[in-house]
């Protein structure tokens, strides 16, 4: 083969490989947003919130003795605490907010805190408080994003979550721990506080999509449309979802 064959061989090779690889998303831009609007809202669940049974099988003396757990954390009014809401899609806007300290998750008492947390694309630190072995494991759907024995008090991990979603996380020693990430690739995000109340603040002018969610009633999806130097105000409601969670047990 001629040495200009050769050299054709792996342009073409090359433009094929260009064309098979994926483009990586284009990355969020923070710039000032001049006229931006907000949108403001609540959340409410109508149904009757689920609970489970969790019943510790080993490690009783730091995981304690049976109880229940509500899986919605419903008010008198009904209003749903600690639910997320998001905007998708949204490619450039405000700056991030300063990061105190960086996101972790903590094995403690068994349980992991936060239970339900937002955290930008980027890196995680994995904590064990516990004066035994945690297996932490994590898990865009059914892909394994990390899996990490920490056989130690005070150990610290850091993993990378690399793309936004939810990313559902378990331990492996401890079947009943389950806790909820969800990642996110723009700061144009809330959790919900005791009240269901959530605002979005400094949203440039436009129609997006904004997701409300809660794990155990799946999201609800709807249309917003942001006017420059108004608040859009929203009552949304959750349902529970086909696939929630219908009640806990002990190891796995």
């Amino acid at each position: 083969m001629t040495g200009l064959a050769i050299k054709w061989l792996i342009g073409a090779s090359s433009m094929v490989a260009a064309v098979a690889t994926p483009l990586p998303a284009l990355a969020y831009e923070a710039s000032a947003v001049a006229g931006g609007g907000s949108i403001t809202g609540k959340i409410v669940f109508n149904g009757t919130p689920g609970t489970r049974k969790v019943i510790p099988t080993k490690d009783i003396e730091v995981c304690g003795g049976p109880y229940e757990e509500t899986l919605i954390q419903v008010g008198p009014d009904k209003s749903v605490q600690n639910a997320v809401v998001y905007l998708t899609d949204i490619a450039k806007g405000k700056a991030w907010p300063e990061q105190a300290k960086k996101p972790e998750i903590d094995n403690k008492k068994c349980k992991f805190e936060p239970n339900i947390q937002v955290i930008r694309v980027g890196g995680l630190d994995v904590v064990n408080s516990d004066p035994m072995l945690h297996n932490t494991h994590g898990y865009y759907g059914k892909r394994t994003v990390f899996n990490l024995a920490l056989p130690n008090q005070g150990q610290r991990i850091p993993v990378e979550l690399p793309r936004p979603g939810e990313v559902r996380i378990d331990c492996d020693a401890h079947g009943w721990m389950e806790a909820f990430i969800y990642v996110v690739d723009n700061p144009y995000y809330a959790i919900t506080g005791t009240d269901g109340k959530f605002t979005i603040s400094d949203v440039p002018a436009g129609t997006y999509k904004l997701v409300a969610y809660q794990p155990f009633t799946g999201p609800n999806e709807q249309m917003v449309t942001v006017v420059a130097g108004k608040s859009s105000d929203l009552n949304i409601e959750l349902q529970k979802s086909a696939s929630s969670a219908q009640g806990g047990s002990g190891a796995r």
